[in-house]
């Protein structure tokens, strides 16, 4: 069984490349990245890597020379910054997932799986779950969720064409590994805070807005979760989380701090300021994103395919917090440690 990963050297990419790696199903792995990674070093190596731009007009014919004779593709190139850029975001977003997608079709790929969002989701209740029926219709105020939806529009046309692939949609909460703490760092937070402190030193107040509540998942789990959707060429949408949802309280105690409650006004206004003066890389559309989306149902990825999260949200977060402070990483660009500061 050949499967291919777009985007194979990112957080979500890395974990799933270790979890096909132990699958004996899969006798072929090619990874999809505009840089390739350290071949040499896990779970880079014994993967076949194709170095392809998504976002260029030209990639499809690259994209189908990979895909040639694979049983799935998994679709999970996507780009946060720079955010200060929209057309930079969307052409890897959108117009390079409608590359990765005509790629399949034309290779006659049977099974394609497409990294979709919570935040693909309209607002929703923080107080009851949803299932896979909420709209996809996404939270305007948030370019991350606007993409999101209209890939979800164009994964609609492709599942209206009989003749087009199988067509399955991850819907994750937020993705936590300590190999992704450098880069999460560097995309969210960058030097705002002095991250080798985070989570060592008490923090007295931590401005949150009641409506922060939110869901998460180790990658590690998330790529189980691909996995299960890829081993049975499952089609349609599955929401990804572990349970209980974070609340404000828990993201306070994961770095030591006391959550003060502010409106999300307040914190909208605050991050737009910052980000308006190039302070921190965080747009404030991802303010009004977590106010927004709606807490998911997982039951239809637990019944019908058995997928448990091994790790809660709590060690999740906690292993995601203990990377920022370290600078964790990987052998892969996207997620390249944080190198320590030169002696002065």
């Amino acid at each position: 069984m050949k499967v291919v990963v777009v985007g194979a050297t990112g957080n979500v990419g890395t974990a799933l490349l270790r979890r096909l790696h132990a699958a004996p199903e899969v006798s072929w792995i090619t990874g999809v990245a505009r840089r390739a990674p350290d071949r040499g070093s896990p779970p880079y190596a014994d993967v076949e890597w194709r170095t392809t731009d998504v976002s260029r007009r030209g990639s499809t014919d690259a994209l189908v020379a990979a895909m040639e004779g694979a049983a799935a593709v998994v679709h999970l190139a996507w780009l946060v910054q720079p955010s200060h850029h929209e057309r930079v975001l969307r052409a890897t977003n959108v117009d390079g997932t409608r590359h990765v997608v005509d790629a399949a079709v034309r290779a006659g790929v049977p099974h394609l799986v497409v990294a979709s969002s919570v935040g693909a989701y309209a607002a929703g209740p923080k107080d009851r779950p949803v299932d896979e029926r909420w709209p996809t219709t996404g939270v305007p105020a948030s370019g991350y969720s606007r993409h999101k939806a209209l890939v979800e529009r164009m994964l609609d046309d492709v599942v209206a064409d009989p003749g087009g692939p199988t067509v399955a949609r991850v819907r994750p909460g937020l993705v936590f590994q300590g190999e992704a703490g450098s880069e999460i760092g560097r995309y969210f937070l960058g030097s705002l805070l002095p991250l080798g402190l985070l989570g060592r030193v008490p923090v007295p107040v931590v401005p949150l807005s009641r409506q922060m509540v939110f869901q998460a998942v180790h990658a590690d789990d998330c790529a189980e979760a691909y996995w299960r959707v890829v081993q049975a060429g499952a089609a349609g949408p599955w929401n990804v989380a572990a349970d209980p949802p974070l609340g404000p309280a828990d993201l306070a105690a994961a770095i030591r701090g006391r959550a003060v409650p502010v409106p999300t006004s307040a914190l909208r206004a605050l991050a737009r300021l910052t980000w308006l003066a190039r302070v921190q890389p965080t747009s404030p559309g991802w303010v009004d994103l977590a106010a927004a989306v709606p807490v998911m149902d997982t039951t239809r990825i637990r019944t019908e395919l058995g997928w448990r999260p091994e790790r809660t949200p709590h060690e999740a977060l906690r292993e995601l917090v203990d990377g920022l402070a370290a600078g964790r990483g990987t052998g892969s660009t996207p997620l390249r440690p944080r190198r320590p500061a030169a002696p002065q």
